[in-house]
């Protein structure tokens, strides 16, 4: 149940930033990118899984019981959290461009930026 309501989540994230992605706002743009970035983080921690924990993946609990505790694999939370900071420093840098792009353009629709270009 709790993986079907897991997936759920994940594919309204990415249809919301999809739908974001095809609007004409700059803004909405960004926040869709930012929004499927973050359906893909969740989707990776999803398919890290949960293993049954031994003396060589968790090696401060040896000598200290029977067996160790299900654990989750850190590389995977690693590199989500490190995703998360580049994301969320991207995010921020395309809300500034985009922001520069109002104040020379006085516009953010995109389809009247692609008329700009010429």
């Amino acid at each position: 149940m709790t993986a079907l309501v897991l997936a759920l989540v994940v594919g309204a994230l990415f249809a919301l930033g999809t739908f974001l992605l095809l609007r004409r706002d700059l803004i909405r743009v960004v926040w869709g990118l930012a929004i499927i970035s973050q359906a893909a983080n969740v989707y990776l921690l999803a398919m890290g899984g949960i293993a049954a924990g031994t003396f060589d993946s968790v090696p401060v609990l040896a000598g200290h019981g029977a067996g160790a505790p299900e654990t989750a694999d850190p590389l995977v939370q690693a590199l989500v959290l490190t995703a998360i900071v580049i994301g969320f420093g991207m995010t921020a840098f395309a809300l500034v461009l985009s922001y520069r792009v109002y104040e020379e353009h006085d516009t953010l629709d995109v389809s009247e930026l692609g008329e700009h270009d010429g």
